[in-house]
């Protein structure tokens, strides 16, 4: 396979801590943005970015049935879905295809993501 994500696992994504530039000493020190909370995000770790979406009722349900059956938190599971997505659009942009083997029938089923 030629694309990004050659590994049979998911890769970790990694990122580049963010710079806490800004003032030195004062009010906002350690909160460069001068926006209340921001210091906490900062403080939640180098290579975090939080992120606000809207989800779909069928969203919400496959988020929290993932949980459920996985035991894993809802940004671990909305993690690796991304980490999934990104490989998968990445193989089929290398001109792969998706196939799903029934387990009932052993038939194969070719995936489309539209």
């Amino acid at each position: 396979m030629s694309c990004a994500y050659r590994s049979r696992r998911l890769a970790k994504v990694v990122r580049e801590p963010i710079s806490r530039g800004g003032t030195s000493g004062g009010h906002n020190a350690g909160n460069p943005s001068g926006r209340p909370g921001s210091e906490r995000r900062a403080a939640r770790g180098p290579g975090l970015e939080k992120v606000t979406v809207n989800l779909t009722s069928r969203s919400v349900e496959a988020l929290e049935n993932t949980v459920a059956e996985t035991g894993e938190s809802k940004t671990d599971v909305i993690n690796k879905a991304l980490q999934l997505y990104a490989f998968i659009q990445a193989h089929i942009d290398a001109g792969g295809l998706l196939y799903v083997r029934d387990p009932g029938t052993a038939e194969l089923e070719r995936l489309r993501i539209l």
